[in-house]
């Protein structure tokens, strides 16, 4: 016979064919090349579903420990690397358990009762996607840490802050810092959410109806550390929302580092001077011997577009299709196994860059000091004083407007030039006009005095158990 022409039977589920799939189909919708990194889930959940069975009967004792030894067998052979994984048999399931099969005989074939491919795959990705929730939240942490040690170091040190990227207000390095240890605490808690919805066991919806056997589904969802199980069997042979909501937590992830990236990329330029990225983590140029560029940072912030890409993949993936299972949600693991690659080892060299980064504290004060940066400290001051601060607004801007015309900043007029400004001003508004003052000012809670952000740093310490 043709390649397309022998028994379907061969397949484990050729019954119903006459035919076997043309060699054509099955380069075409094999999946065995990327889900085989899933086959420790696949085994995890075969041997609790085993137990199960031969706790309701379904099994003999004799036939569960065949099933276990054979598991076991195969598992030590994929670690070793020695297992033949097959394209004609398409997938991870259907590798192991043919060679299962193949092993044991046919107590192998019995495993499969009261279950689906359906059911199995959304089991192997919830364990898989459960485990990367906590790799990815300790890297998250890592990174927070980064910037609590970055905090404490720098405490004191002064830079601009800026809106619209022109220069704002003057804050603490500290404060900044702290800004992105919020944004990745955040995605912390995103995370968690995330794992805690997803943490309902699948297996035992089977197909998409339900399984006529004596289950016991609770069983295997506390075997296998589950909180419980899903609720409904055609929403669960459907369902990757729990796919679709761990990558857009990763991808809020990569625009965060995306952000930061952006940051140092601007700030190790020598138009800004304000950090020195340690040379391990940049290169050179291959014609331009005085070059030293920001590639991991570059990196980073290009890889967000391939995180939002398996995002976007995965939403329109699911956006059209009807209940139940679709063999389109074959195409549900690359964006996800990607999307994890890429934040993981993203997330990763981050901390190791800011774990070695210097701050030029002298670069970034002397920048303090240059675009009238304290004018609302000023205006504030007016407002003490009783003038309301759409008033005083307009009183400082044309002060700021004179000084631009005089080439000069705010702390370098004279009381007298002050003065023409507004009567209100006395002799107490220096002490607001230079940097230390403005920073010291900012006393509400969250703001970048220096009280509070020392307040801000144990906190943060201690949440991250740093002594």
């Amino acid at each position: 016979m043709s390649g397309h022409q022998k028994k379907g039977a061969e397949k484990l589920w050729g019954g119903r064919f006459a035919t076997a799939t043309a060699a054509s189909v099955e380069a075409f919708t094999a999946s065995i090349q990327y889900d085989s990194r899933l086959y420790r889930y696949d085994i995890a959940g075969s041997k609790a579903h085993a137990t199960m069975l031969a706790d309701r009967g379904i099994l003999s004792g004799e036939e569960l420990d065949a099933i276990l030894r054979g598991l076991s067998e195969i598992e030590q052979e994929i670690d070793a690397g020695t297992f033949e994984f097959r394209r004609d048999l398409e997938d991870i399931h259907m590798n192991i358990e043919k060679s299962l099969v193949e092993r044991i005989g046919p107590a192998g074939a019995k495993l499969h009762s009261a279950r689906s491919r359906n059911d199995q795959i959304a089991l192997d990705l919830k364990l898989y996607l459960r485990d990367q929730c906590d790799i990815i939240d300790s890297l998250l942490a890592n990174v927070q840490k980064a910037f609590v040690n970055l905090a404490r170091q720098y405490l004191g040190a002064v830079m601009p802050g800026y809106t619209h990227m022109q220069r704002a207000q003057p804050v603490l390095v500290s404060h900044h810092m702290l800004a992105y240890f919020e944004m990745f605490g955040r995605d912390r808690s995103r995370l968690a959410d995330c794992r805690r919805r997803m943490n309902l066991s699948p297996l035992g919806c089977a197909a998409m109806a339900g399984s006529g056997l004596p289950i016991d589904r609770e069983q295997v969802a506390a075997a296998l550390g589950f909180d419980g199980v899903t609720a409904n069997s055609m929403d669960t042979a459907g369902d990757r929302d729990f796919a679709i909501e761990f990558v857009s937590c990763c991808t809020l992830m990569q625009l965060h580092l995306s952000r930061l990236s952006e940051e140092l990329v601007l700030w190790s330029t020598q138009e800004f001077s304000f950090v020195d990225i340690d040379d391990a983590f940049c290169t050179g140029s291959s014609i331009m011997p005085q070059k030293k560029n920001p590639d991991i940072p570059e990196l980073i912030r290009g890889k967000s577009g391939r995180v939002v890409g398996s995002l976007m993949a995965l939403i329109t993936l699911v956006k059209g299709l009807p209940l139940t299972y679709n063999r389109d949600l074959q195409e549900d693991k690359e964006p996800v196994f990607d999307a994890v690659d890429t934040v993981s080892a993203s997330l990763t060299i981050m901390a190791e860059l800011l774990r070695n980064l210097h701050f030029r504290t002298e670069m970034m004060a002397e920048a303090t000091r240059y675009g009238c940066m304290t004018a609302t400290d000023l205006a504030d001051y007016l407002v003490v004083k009783g003038v309301p601060f759409r008033e005083a607004h307009g009183i400082v801007g044309r002060a700021v407007a004179y000084c631009v015309s005089q080439g000069c900043e705010l702390d370098g007029l004279s009381l007298e030039q002050l003065r023409q400004f507004s009567a209100e001003i006395g002799n107490d508004v220096f002490a607001v006009l230079g940097v230390e003052g403005s920073v010291n000012s900012r006393i509400s809670t969250g703001g970048t005095g220096l009280q509070r952000v020392e307040e801000a740093v144990r906190r943060a310490e201690q949440q991250m158990g740093i002594a």
